[in-house]
């Protein structure tokens, strides 16, 4: 019955050197109780992970989540790119991209790579998941915590202000 199994069950390529549990003990906690020295440990073994396997999308992803955690987004932006680049179908990889924007507030890319990543999602949690996120980008945009696009031309305030100041200074001498 177990060599049924085995030979029913698709082989396995191991991702990195160690099993992803050995090689990231504190990743998924909470970013703000892994100690500094710790998450720079994650990083520097996952490179190496990457280094040794450097056709797998997976370590790819969690580099790249190493990185935005520890607050460097180009880093993971880099290997999440490299990971979906490898994968275009890698659901995580997409995902985690578009969350990098959405936490980055380049909301109108973080629409367009959270709509890629509802596309690839497999199951009914990861559709869920990426839908809430697409709210909230939607949300954020309709309420305006993008940053001001300079569309108008200045200058009315600016001759206001040149105005403003040239009266100023004639009251001034006026004065004296």
């Amino acid at each position: 019955m177990a060599a049924t199994l085995s030979a029913l069950t698709p082989a396995r390529t191991p991702l990195g050197p160690v099993a992803l549990p050995q090689l990231l003990p504190a990743l998924w906690r909470d970013p703000h109780t892994v100690p500094a020295e710790e998450l720079q440990e994650i990083i520097r073994r996952l490179e190496a992970a990457c280094a040794e396997h450097p056709a797998s999308p997976d370590l790819r992803t969690c580099l790249g989540i190493a990185h935005a955690m520890n607050r460097d987004a180009y880093k993971s932006m880099d290997a999440l790119h490299a990971a979906r680049d490898m994968a275009p179908e890698h659901f995580w990889a997409q995902a985690k991209l578009a969350e990098l924007f959405y936490r980055l507030r380049a909301l109108p890319r973080a629409e367009q790579e959270t709509l890629r990543a509802l596309d690839l999602a497999q199951d009914p949690w990861q559709a869920a998941m990426v839908r809430r996120q697409l709210q909230e980008i939607r949300r954020l945009m309709r309420d305006g915590t993008q940053k001001p696009a300079w569309t108008k031309p200045l200058t009315q305030p600016a001759a206001w202000l040149f105005f403003g100041l040239a009266a100023t200074c004639l009251l001034m001498v006026l004065i004296r």
